[in-house]
């Protein structure tokens, strides 16, 4: 495993392409509303990138074909935007989004709930983005990977929900996935000591019901075996001297 650590300068630049980022998922947000269809979104998003001078991390990486996964209720990462899939409501909406700024990548998900939502549907996401906040704080020297991933298991899996184990967070760079995996779930104590200059893609994704998925005919898609609502929310996340750096907020 050869994890590379980013210098100051390349921070700044990372950081830059998750300021690019948050723009894109702000020009998005206003169309998550019933009626709206996941390729309305979609054309928001190129636009938005095209605006900025950003080149999507996605579209075409290993064939996919667009700028978003826009994953919709089971369906727990890598949906594909489509003009038949509209939004209802009652709905949750992983949108995940990934540019390329100046060499450097930025990848950030946030799932919505759509018009109204149910009590249930709500602890879910919100379960899920404390999850990860638990786990941003855990993004300091000195500690070790695995604290990362067992911030969110344990959250997460005292309320009862699933933690999805083939998807993993990541290492980012100048390239969209680096080393070290960032798993969900891990013993805390263990994995590589984390050091200044790490910067991580940390993105817990939870299954209102087990933990089993299976990915669709479409080769991409992947829903949640038992048909639960599934959340994601990701930041990329910079380990610095002074405690993790959020770069895509």
């Amino acid at each position: 495993m050869a994890i590379l650590l980013k210098t100051p300068a390349e921070i700044e630049k990372m950081r830059r392409s998750g300021e690019v980022l948050r723009q894109v998922h702000e020009a998005v947000r206003p169309l998550v509303v019933p009626g709206a269809s996941t390729m309305d979104l979609e054309k928001v998003a190129a636009a938005r990138m095209e605006s900025l001078h950003a080149i999507s991390a996605f579209k075409g990486y290993h064939g996919f074909p667009a700028v978003l996964c826009t994953s919709i209720n089971s369906e727990v990462v890598h949906g594909i935007p489509s003009v038949s899939r509209v939004l209802a409501d009652g709905d949750i909406i992983s949108i995940d989004c990934g540019v390329v700024v100046d060499g450097f990548y930025s990848d950030c998900a946030v799932t919505y709930a759509v018009g109204t939502a149910s009590a249930a549907t709500r602890k879910l996401l919100d379960v899920t983005k404390a999850s990860l906040e638990a786990a941003i704080q855990q993004a300091k020297v000195g500690g070790r990977l695995f604290d990362i991933s067992a911030a969110v298991q344990e959250m997460c899996e005292a309320e009862g929900f699933g933690v999805v184990k083939e998807f993993v967070g990541h290492g980012i760079g100048k390239s969209m996935h680096e080393d070290p995996q960032v798993p969900n779930f891990g013993s805390r104590g263990k994995g590589p000591r984390l050091k200044a200059g790490m910067v991580l893609a940390i993105e817990p994704m939870i299954n209102a019901g087990g933990a089993e998925v299976k990915v669709l005919p479409d080769g991409w898609t992947t829903v949640t075996l038992d048909g639960s609502l599934s959340a994601h929310f990701e930041h990329t996340v910079a380990i610095t001297k002074d405690g993790p750096l959020v770069l895509t907020c």
